[in-house]
């Protein structure tokens, strides 16, 4: 790919040499290894006035700038030349990843940059990029132009549904608050109650200039024995990692609270953004406690490569992000490529334009509907 690449650079354009470098970076075949367009200023790419989201196997306009309202809720038929699930396979050649939904997470971000969708050749123009979309009127073209430079974001917590100043979303159209895992998705960790549930949100495995993780696990620990709730959901949906030495003492909170830490009394919310520390998180929970997996498989695996860092390309500037060391969580005879549920939950667009949540919808059911057998 390296000879390749030195063969016909002369012919490239400079978003050609960045998406042929990044496949080259993705080769290497794990989730921390790559090129990153959202945490690299350097290569400048651009995106598009709307935001995608797969909700299961589909690409769905989720949010949009207010001039391209009228798109939100569409469904992603073809980008371009191809269709959906050709283009998301070009885009994936760009993308380390370890399974299909953490492919996909990337995805969504590059399936919305005009560079890389005409250095892959899916459109023929970085100025233009055709769509043909399902709409409730039926298929509809739209050509979309580039918007702004692509917005630089954190890796260890996931930003894909954080509200955009100016922006509108699917779910503003229609009424009532956010649901829990998203009213309070730009804070660090937190906790509340929700009927019969204390839900505890972690969306990154790090301490903060407020309060160290320790912290919050031993506040954890106390509200649990103050408040006995029947059941105690950790949603992990939106953690992208951070540093796995700072997990023990919330393994530990969860074990000492012994009127929690037993079968149908202890959940964890995952889906395909739970990633590197918050796979290392979900991986002890799942090793030392009772717990029972609600939502959908992780966006890596337990044995893997990670604490990625950085090494800056000479001449570009550009950062190429490099896995330095091996986790083995799992037996090495373990060959899942994911933790997967065991109640699955999925997030569907429906669920999520209606404001609703099955993973907690059926953490609150799940004594009614044992009690119910």
């Amino acid at each position: 790919m390296v000879q390749n690449l030195n063969a016909e650079f002369p012919s490239l354009t400079r978003a050609e040499v960045i998406v042929k470098m990044a496949q080259i970076v993705a080769a290497v075949g794990d989730g921390h290894t790559n090129i990153y367009p959202t945490r690299d200023p350097k290569i400048d790419f651009h995106t598009l006035p709307v935001e995608f989201t797969f909700f299961g196997d589909d690409l769905y306009i989720r949010a949009t700038q207010p001039e391209q309202r009228s798109l939100l809720g569409a469904k992603v038929l073809r980008i371009g030349s191809l269709s959906e699930e050709d283009a998301y396979a070009a885009a994936k050649t760009m993308i380390g990843y370890e399974n299909e939904g953490g492919a996909r997470y990337w995805a969504e971000y590059l399936l919305a940059m005009p560079e890389v969708l005409e250095a892959l050749h899916v459109t023929s123009s970085v100025d233009d990029v055709p769509l043909i979309l399902a709409t409730v009127h039926g298929q509809v073209p739209v050509t979309l132009h580039s918007s702004a430079p692509v917005e630089i974001m954190s890796g260890d917590i996931s930003t894909l549904f954080y509200r955009r100043p100016g922006w509108v979303d699917i779910r503003d159209l229609y009424p009532g608050p956010d649901p829990l895992w998203i009213r309070e998705i730009n804070v660090p960790f937190h906790f509340e109650h929700a009927e019969n549930v204390l839900y505890l949100q972690i969306n990154t495995v790090s301490d903060t200039k407020d309060e160290l993780l320790a912290h919050f696990a031993q506040r954890v620990h106390d509200e649990i024995i103050t408040t006995k709730p029947d059941r105690v959901a950790i949603d992990l949906r939106q953690n992208r990692g951070g540093n796995n030495t700072l997990i023990v003492p919330l393994i530990r909170s969860i074990i000492q609270s012994e009127s929690i830490d037993r079968s149908g009394h202890l959940f964890g919310i995952i889906g395909p953004a739970t990633f590197s520390a918050a796979q290392n998180l979900t991986d002890d929970l799942e090793k030392y406690t009772n717990i029972l997996f609600v939502g959908e498989p992780t966006g890596s695996k337990g044995n893997a490569y990670g604490d990625s860092r950085k090494i800056i390309l000479p001449n570009s500037g550009i950062t190429v992000r490099v896995a330095i060391y091996f986790w083995q969580d799992w037996l090495p005879t373990d060959k899942r490529d994911a933790t997967v549920p065991q109640i699955p939950a999925p997030l569907t667009f429906e669920a999520y334009s209606h404001k609703i949540d099955p993973a907690l919808e059926v953490i609150v059911r799940h004594r009614e509907q044992l009690n119910s057998k």
